[in-house]
């Protein structure tokens, strides 16, 4: 990869650069969506990603580095297209989750943030998914996948494998690409906000519970 950008691109890259940057009343601020442009581009945070921020931003590139080696959604290296992420904390552990991580390594022939030979899945052991009431849940850049098995969670992965659309249980009618995510990421809208469910029934069920027995959350203390 070239050390600069292409003129073209280092453009249109500052060009957006310069729209995050109008949302922030401190410039620095829009370090870490600016961050997420840049892997909207190369697939990663890139040395010249890097420099490209810096510069921007006048900070150095040591800090940059640093907030970019901090957070776990920026990559050090480039990412597969799909980012598979396999929740095996507690619960989805004990529900199955080990098992299809330990069956998805197997099949892809890969371990943690490691990346098929072919760029297209790169998997990672996540820690929570945020989604316990949907366990075992894997991740596909960062659209969730619910109530998987090992025979749904290989199903998923070789239709990434072979070119195919998968459509994730909440939210789009698609999983689009990491790059494609990483610009919305960045806050440049995909229109993609209403297709698919937001929410399950199972998020769902107090709510419903609640109206139909017509209750409702208690007042505050002392609010008029």
């Amino acid at each position: 990869m070239s050390k600069r950008f292409d003129a073209e691109v280092e453009a249109r890259l500052r060009a957006d650069m310069a729209q995050i940057i109008a949302r922030y009343p401190d410039d620095r601020s829009a370090l870490l969506p600016m961050l997420h442009l840049i892997q909207s581009e190369d697939g990663y945070v890139s040395p010249r990603g890097i420099a490209l921020c810096a510069d921007v931003l006048a900070l150095t590139r040591a800090e940059v580095s640093a907030v970019a080696t901090f957070y776990s959604q920026y990559r050090r290296r480039p990412n597969g297209e799909y980012n598979v992420g396999v929740c095996t904390n507690a619960l989805c552990a004990v529900m199955g989750g080990d098992i299809i991580w330990d069956k998805l390594s197997e099949h892809l022939g890969i371990g943690h943030d490691q990346t098929t030979a072919d760029g297209k899945i790169t998997l990672e052991q996540l820690e929570c998914n945020a989604a316990c009431d949907y366990a075992p849940v894997i991740m596909v850049n960062w659209e969730f996948f619910d109530n998987q098995t090992p025979a749904s969670a290989l199903d998923l992965v070789t239709k990434i494998t072979n070119g195919e659309d998968v459509k994730p249980t909440r939210g789009p009618n698609k999983v689009h690409t990491f790059k494609e995510v990483s610009r919305t990421l960045a806050g440049f809208e995909d229109g993609l906000v209403d297709e698919g469910p937001g929410a399950g029934p199972q998020a769902l069920a107090g709510l419903k519970l609640a109206r139909e027995h017509g209750w409702s959350a208690p007042a505050v203390v002392g609010e008029e």
